[in-house]
């Protein structure tokens, strides 16, 4: 079971990473990507151990977070994506590591949006227009944040603290 779960694990970085990928490259989060997060959670869950009572409150802690999101949508401070995949990610990580997913994924934003204001400025700019198409559209003046980048990082920090990694040598 260590070995699937080991996998499980895996597979969750690398959809949030192709998730915060896809939003930096293209401003979109594919659906799939969320989808397939929910689809694996119950073979995660399984491989960990996790107890039913257990599996309620990780189910709970994605469904609070997809209000939340839902939310934010509504409000117009992330976009659709964003929420599902912060919905997702919520649900493998559960209620201990939630707290840090919150932190760690705020933090990033501030880092993210900082990067992308100095990327916008008069100094900076020049330069990126000698770069791909999606860089392009990152330095515009007036454009969006991927906030599918901070959500990966945040998640990724949080991991260790999530009941479905437990055991597992985390190298991030």
């Amino acid at each position: 079971m260590a070995s699937l779960q080991a996998v499980a694990v895996l597979m969750f970085a690398a959809l949030v990473l192709t998730a915060a990928a896809k939003d930096l490259t293209s401003y979109t989060i594919p659906n799939w990507i969320s989808l397939a997060l929910l689809a694996a959670f119950p073979v995660a869950a399984l491989a960990a151990g996790l107890s039913l009572p257990q599996v309620g409150v990780h189910a709970a802690v994605g469904f609070g977070a997809l209000l939340i999101g839902m939310g934010m949508f509504a409000a117009g401070w992330i976009g659709g994506g964003d929420a599902k995949l912060f919905a997702a990610a919520a649900l493998w990580l559960g209620w201990p590591a939630m707290p840090s997913y919150v932190v760690f994924t705020g933090m990033a934003g501030g880092a993210l949006t900082f990067a992308l204001l100095s990327l916008r400025s008069d100094i900076f700019r020049p330069y990126v227009l000698a770069g791909p198409g999606w860089v392009h559209r990152l330095a515009e003046p007036k454009g969006d944040l991927p906030y599918g980048v901070a959500i990966a990082v945040g998640a990724l920090a949080a991991l260790s603290d999530a009941p479905v990694a437990k055991g597992l040598p985390l190298p991030f």
